[in-house]
């Protein structure tokens, strides 16, 4: 699963709160013994640098989640289902074959949640009913007609009605709803959305649909069959059997997939989809769409038989399933999940040709496509497990980017995901492989993903791309189709190396935290040497390793050239020593830049700026790029440096030297014609729109014919930054061109044309807003919703209060947690609004007497905003009774 919402509801929730390419693989390591050439070190005495890190103080006390116990293995699961609309239920047929796994057994317990149980019966090895019980809707208990013994197949027929909004389990922030089965606009009422039903799985949610052993270590071959109406298209797991019109005028499509996968991964989807062929080898590859993006769907998906074809290279296993499909479904609770043969995506992922100019989602669809070796062919056998399945998927991110567009694409995302772990980091740290947990929800999180991610980047630096990739060969063909624990990864990397890497494994998998090292450079004239003295923070949890052991590779730079020097840094103090006979022009520790940690450096802006120029990777110029912009404007070199990394070869850092310029008085001469230049001419549109947004920051009028020029650009995210732009220099023009805009179908240009609607006031324009809420993708709809509420606070108190039921409904109906998040907050700006106008007629109504002919009309005015203000409470105070989200009950209660 990728769990894009919540990278994106981190920092928009937060704003709310607040507020109210192709090279190689790197080269393979060529000394088999490069970690074992240690230089001489001396031991210093140890400096506390502090300890910033945070670990759950209960973490100890949290619930122990062992395995599931295996006492029936699923074998084969056949379902015919079908689907009342209006009532939002499933009506199933299930024939579920199972074996004792190991010990005799003469009872079967199925996850069900939230079902009414009509029939069960054994139909193999003999035809009878069979007693049941069903505790608290959770768990369907049958009572075998015998004893079966391992390896005794027999098969259960169940017939039952799912009613997936009778289902109460939590979601979490990377997966919203746990419901199972959810249907998109069911009646059709919705002129905004398609009519669509899809499942969702991941965790435990499968089981609201089809009962099923729902533990991530059952395994099942699947057959569906779906009766639907005609007009519908049909997706799920393997290959379409079977597709015959019935009677009634609708049609039943059977699916059959006969090789094994967890349970979590079984899937189906109807709705009104586009499908678009493609291939790959003999394999089908198909995107299924909303009509209106078949234009578009190679242009979105088009790179996934170059995926296909480089993962299953790399990881020496071809691509094992029969077939690979991927569909945009509306409303999804998720970034994206990866059933087996069939991907589902969320609706941002649908763009068209000038919407991917600036953006694409690759990172997305090869970290599902991956999933199909790590996480279905090969599963977690717990939920604990999770990085198993989930910190590869991350890094294989990196592994695509790096295959298709080289090192500085790659490197920029996966220092991203360090990012993302360091800020969880600074109220959460937790081992990686947890069996303590309060709910498996939050197991996925920016440990298990972001976190394990840069653990196996570490871990494929150290032992080499030939051993690293030969190990995930070993370690996919030794248990394909089956369940893993870390130690089976561990074993086929000893296996491949001959190392014991219990070590690496121990720090980086089941201890908490990371390293916080301190880098001490200098130059011994008299030793003719380069003189490094690393100090490690302790931590003062007992999770956290007593001092990590770092192997890294340090370069050193002279008038000679580059020599390069393995280290261990293995002690809370090491000094090492590395010869020199000239002051080194930089000293690069961690060369390769692969170690996870936060690191303080004593380099000079000379020596920075070296490394800028000289040293090869995307990480030394960003780490440069970093002091440039802390020390510009005080030091000559660093303002030379960012100066210099407007040039840079990689979008990115020009695009983040351009944020980070400081336009001061001194700068500003030196910079304006270039970032001018940047505005207009830059390759890359995210660097156009980002040297438009700093110019737009000097409120310099000259300048109104660059932004308005801007609107003409291929690019949405100039466009959107232009009209921005020409608000900020002159408001009256920026409506017109606002107007203009309104039929762009563009989220980054409907974001710009709202702002500026925003503050017009205009009621005329209020079913821009509301379109624009209801066709927009989740995270562009939360976004749209907040603005809706800051321009309802702008209308006249009578043209606002007729408007606020959108608001109400989407805060109290709406599917999405955040959504009904930003719903309640755009009410609270209503309420603002209205209590601030209260005020205003309270103070004039305070300076009349009752005698004066305004006095009652004033009066019931100020009745009427407080009695308006009071019915938001009551409203709110309704939904806080029913709402079970902790971020949304804080909001409320604010």
């Amino acid at each position: 699963m990728k769990n894009t919402p919540s990278r994106f509801f981190a920092t928009a929730v937060l704003c709310v709160a607040l507020a109210s390419c192709g090279t190689q693989r790197n080269a393979s390591k060529t000394d088999e013994a490069q970690y074992d050439d240690y230089t001489s070190v001396d031991t210093a005495a140890y400096t506390d640098l502090g300890d910033s890190a945070v670990l759950p103080s209960d973490y100890d006390a949290l619930p122990l989640r062992p395995a599931y116990t295996l006492v029936n293995d699923v074998v084969n699961t056949k379902l015919d289902v079908r689907f009342d609309w209006d009532k939002q239920y499933l009506y199933g047929k299930e024939w579920i074959t199972l074996k004792p796994h190991f010990y005799p057994t003469d009872s079967l317990s199925l996850d069900a949640k939230g079902m009414v149980i009509t029939k069960v019966e054994l139909t193999q090895p003999t035809a009878q009913k069979l007693l049941y019980t069903y505790d608290d809707q959770l768990q369907l208990k049958i009572a075998l007609n015998k004893t079966y013994n391992a390896n005794e197949p027999y098969t259960v027929y169940i017939e039952y009605t799912a009613r997936p909004d009778s289902v109460k389990q939590e979601g979490s922030a990377a997966i919203t709803e746990a419901k199972g089965l959810y249907f998109i606009n069911p009646t059709g009422a919705d002129k905004g959305k398609p009519r669509q039903v899809w499942t969702q799985g991941e965790t435990e949610s499968n089981s609201a649909w089809f009962p099923t052993i729902d533990k991530p270590n059952a395994k099942t071959t699947v057959d569906l069959s779906m009766t639907v109406d005609t007009g519908l298209v049909t997706l799920s797991n393997g290959l379409m059997t079977s597709s015959k019109k019935n009677a009634d005028g609708t049609r039943t499509d059977t699916w059959k997939s006969d090789k094994p996968f967890s349970t979590y991964l079984v899937m189906m989807a109807a709705g009104k989809f586009a499908v678009v062929k493609d291939k790959w080898k003999n394999l089908d590859v198909n995107y299924y769409v909303d009509p209106e993006y078949k234009p578009y769907a190679k242009e979105i998906f088009g790179n996934t038989p170059e995926m296909l074809s480089y993962y299953s290279n790399a990881f020496g296993v071809e691509y094992p399933w029969q077939k690979f499909s991927q569909v945009v479904v509306h409303d999804f609770v998720s970034g994206a999940m990866e059933n087996v043969s069939a991907v589902v995506h969320y609706d941002a992922l649908q763009e068209t040709h000038r919407e991917l100019i600036d953006e694409n989602h690759e990172d997305i669809i090869c970290h599902e496509l991956s999933h199909h070796w790590f996480g279905d062919l090969v599963t977690a056998e717990t939920w604990s497990q999770i990085p198993l399945n989930e910190s590869f998927a991350t890094y294989n991110e990196y592994l695509w980017l790096n295959h298709k567009y080289g090192n500085d694409e790659a490197s920029d995302h996966i220092e991203q995901d360090l990012q993302q772990y360091l800020a969880e980091a600074q109220n959460k740290q937790v081992p990686l492989i947890r069996y303590r947990y309060n709910a498996r929800e939050d197991l996925f999180d920016a440990h298990s993903y972001q976190k394990g991610g840069r653990v196996l980047y570490m871990l494929n630096k150290y032992v080499g791309d030939d051993a690293y990739f030969a190990a995930l060969k070993l370690y996919l063909t030794q248990h394909q189709y089956g369940n893993v624990e870390t130690d089976d990864l561990r074993e086929a990397f000893e296996q491949v190396t001959g190392q014991d890497l219990r070590w690496f494994f121990d720090q980086w998998f089941w201890h908490a935290g990371h390293p916080v090292v301190n880098i001490q450079t200098d130059y011994d004239a008299g030793a003719h040497a380069a003189v490094v003295t690393m100090t490690q923070t302790p931590s003062t949890y007992s999770d956290a390793p007593d001092h990590w052991r770092l192997p890294m590779a340090v370069d050193v730079y002279t008038n000679s050239g580059k020599k390069r020097y393995n280290v261990v840094f293995d002690s809370l103090s090491q000094t090492f020593t590395f010869p020199a006979f000239e002051k080194p022009l930089l000293v690069n520790v961690d060369a390769d830049k692969a170690l996870l940690w936060q690191k303080t450096e004593s380099k000079t802006a000379d020596e920075y700026l070296y490394q800028y120029e000289h040293a090869p990777l995307y990480m030394d110029r960003f780490e440069a790029l970093a002091y440039f912009a802390q020390n510009q404007g005080s030091e000559a070199t660093a303002t030379d440096g960012i100066v210099k990394a407007l040039d840079d070869k990689y979008w990115s850092l020009r695009r983040d030297a351009v944020d980070a310029l400081d336009l001061s008085d001194q700068m500003l001469p030196r910079v304006k014609d270039k970032l001018t230049q940047m505005a207009q001419r830059d390759p890359r549109s995210l660097v156009r729109a980002q040297a438009l947004t700093k110019l737009s920051s000097l409120k310099d009028s000259s300048m109104l014919s660059l932004f308005t020029n801007a609107l003409k650009d291929s690019s949405y995210a100039v466009v959107a930054t232009g009209l921005s732009g020409v608000y900020e220099l002159a408001p009256t023009k920026a409506l017109p061109e606002a107007k203009k805009l309104m039929n762009e179908k563009s989220s980054t240009v409907a974001g710009a044309v709202m702002y500026v609607l925003t503050e017009s006031g205009d009621s005329t324009l209020h079913p821009y807003f509301v379109q624009h809420i209801q066709s927009a993708s989740s995270g562009d709809k939360f976004s749209a919703v907040m603005t809706y509420g800051k321009y309802l606070s702008t209308l006249s108190f009578n043209n606002t209060r007729q408007h606020l039921n959108e608001l109400y409904d989407l805060a109290a109906n709406d599917p999405q947690w955040f959504i009904r998040y930003a719903a309640v907050s755009a009410l609270y700006d209503v309420r603002q609004s209205w209590s601030e106008s209260a005020d205003a007629i309270g103070q004039s109504l305070a300076s009349l007497n009752s005698g004066d002919p305004q006095y009652n009309a004033l009066k019931q005015q100020l009745q009427n905003r407080k009695d308006a203000v009071a019915d938001i409470e009551r409203r709110i105070g309704e939904m806080k009774k029913h709402e079970s989200n902790d971020m949304l009950k804080a909001i409320m209660n604010d």
